[in-house]
């Protein structure tokens, strides 16, 4: 490996993968990971002489509703390049816990699936990579099954995101019919062979050049016929590849595969790596003074954009996921918070899904696990002059709240302790009423609950019960002087809560309400999102 930071950070590509729940995000996942030799079989990691399992879900919740909730990590090579893979949930419950591994992706992948098109959580996630101005690769996912018309795929991302189209190859129909995809680039037909039952890897078949004797050798002449006829209208009346609009976000190269079968995912792989940008400079604040952190700069900076506790239960670990923004990383390093608080990192992480290694070194680009007992929290930027503050990582108010009590008063401390740490780890919101009571819970959505009386279970073995909370909705509060936020506190007492930063929180009977109470409390300024930076 090279020692030169941003020779390293060239070669790598660290990207999200987003998708509708069941268009096939996990499978695509797996299959990348085959391909770049971090597994052996589909679906399962061995490693170590463990019980193989599966690769990126596995939370108890994820493995019985085949759902992905929480986010993973995981590198891999492949062509003389290093990719590092975030997993995404493909649940809109969880979209905030995706804005958040979002801020250390580069690019991202959209998985549609052939039948279904642009579906709601798709467009709430493409919304999510365009506050991030984050380029997006379209996969086209199931084309061996009956799937709408290209054209009318390729119109809907068009019209829905306002994105233009340039599909990079051109299948040869769908379903049973479907018998491969010319690239559209080298006019070289890729032949899809279904994989024999057991047969591991991919089903690589010889690329078929225009001219030559086994063009389109095997295919039926309607699917022939239809072929050339599509792929000619492609040609002429969409989009050609243009990398500075894709690399701004306004263009997206479209691939089509199986990711099941293996299928049109190492065409995938390569144009991820050839096209998608390798870690960027970041705006920053160094020594106070507004500025961009450069890949090359020699001093070690980035930042915490997930915590995961209790990855091993047996452990009760916790784990800040750091993605490195600049300099070559080096185990026994000291890295430094703005504050000034030093973590040495004697153990740093490599992650493959749930299996970890030491990393003996990492560069841009990379993420790595930070194991800490407290004390590092989403948002917080590391290096080792301690001099470097990157962006904050935003919260979002909460569409649902709840009260929350264990069903032993007894364990009400270990509840409270529980809540806080899952609320660090971003799992929920936890505020606290300054006047004492249940702590209130948010959530964007239901799911949100169930995975935390999941894990409360599982980690903490605590019982607790869900009940209707006299509030609708939350918005933290500030003002241009101390004085006008300590009155405005001690007269809505009844109604102020402190978050997991004891940041005060104003919680509403309804959104009515809290436009009523800011209108007359001009003052006071209500917001429905917090960026916590350090």
């Amino acid at each position: 490996m090279s020692a030169d930071p941003a020779t390293e950070a060239a070669r790598r590509r660290t990207f999200a993968i987003i998708s509708h729940p069941d268009a096939g995000k996990t499978t695509l996942t797996e299959s990348l990971l085959l391909a770049g030799g971090a597994i052996h079989l589909a679906g399962e990691v061995a490693a170590r002489g463990q019980a193989r399992r599966t690769t990126s879900d596995w939370m108890k919740i994820e493995r019985e509703r085949g759902i992905s909730v929480s986010s993973s990590v995981m590198m891999f090579e492949h062509d003389g390049m290093v990719f590092n893979l975030l997993d995404t949930p493909g649940h809109e419950d969880f979209s905030e816990d995706t804005y958040r591994t979002l801020t250390a992706a580069d690019s991202a992948i959209m998985v549609l699936d052939a039948a279904k098109g642009i579906e709601p959580q798709t467009l709430k996630l493409f919304e999510v990579c365009r506050l991030r101005d984050i380029p997006i690769t379209t996969f086209i996912n199931k084309m061996d099954r009956e799937a709408l018309d290209p054209f009318e795929l390729l119109d809907e991302i068009h019209s829905k995101l306002a994105m233009d189209t340039a599909p990079m190859y051109w299948p040869a129909a769908s379903g049973q019919r479907f018998a491969g995809m010319l690239d559209l680039t080298t006019d070289e037909f890729v032949p899809f062979r279904r994989l024999e039952h057991g047969e591991e890897g991919f089903a690589i078949e010889a690329r078929q050049k225009r001219g030559s004797e086994g063009f389109l050798a095997g295919v039926r002449d309607d699917v022939r016929a239809e072929l050339e006829e599509t792929a000619e209208l492609a040609r002429d009346g969409l989009p050609k590849f243009d990398l500075t609009a894709f690399r701004e976000g306004h263009l997206t190269p479209v691939f089509f595969g199986s990711a099941l079968r293996r299928y049109g995912v190492l065409e995938l792989l390569a144009g991820l790596g050839a096209n998608a940008p390798p870690p960027r400079p970041l705006k920053a604040k160094v020594k106070g003074q507004e500025t961009e952190v450069t890949p090359g700069r020699n001093d070690v900076s980035g930042f915490i954009f997930k915590i995961q506790a209790n990855m091993d239960p047996k452990h009760r670990d916790r784990v800040g996921f750091f993605r490195i923004s600049s300099g070559k990383f080096q185990r026994g390093m000291t890295l430094k918070t703005a504050a000034g608080k030093g973590f040495n990192v004697h153990n740093p992480m490599m992650f493959m899904a749930q299996d970890r290694e030491i990393a003996q070194e990492a560069f841009p680009g990379d993420v790595i696990g930070i194991p800490s007992h407290g004390g590092l929290r989403v948002g917080d930027s590391l290096s080792q002059s301690g001099d470097v503050v990157f962006q904050g990582i935003p919260n979002f108010a909460p569409e649902i709240l709840k009260r929350v009590r264990v069903k032993d008063p007894l364990k009400q401390k270990h509840l409270r302790k529980a809540l806080e740490s899952l609320g660090e780890e971003g799992v929920t919101q936890v505020f606290k009423p300054v006047h004492g009571g249940d702590l209130v819970v948010g959530a964007v959505g239901q799911l949100q609950f169930e995975v935390l009386d999941e894990r409360m279970k599982a980690e903490y073995g605590l019982e607790v019960i869900f009940e209707t909370s006299p509030y609708q909705a939350a918005r933290w509060i500030s003002a241009e002087t101390r004085a006008d936020l300590e009155a405005f506190i001690e007269r809505s007492a009844s109604q102020m809560a402190e978050d997991v930063d004891n940041a005060p929180v104003f919680l509403g009977k309804s959104s009515w309400e809290i436009g009523y109470v800011q209108e007359k409390n001009p003052k006071i300024r209500f917001s429905d999102t917090k960026e916590r930076a350090a």
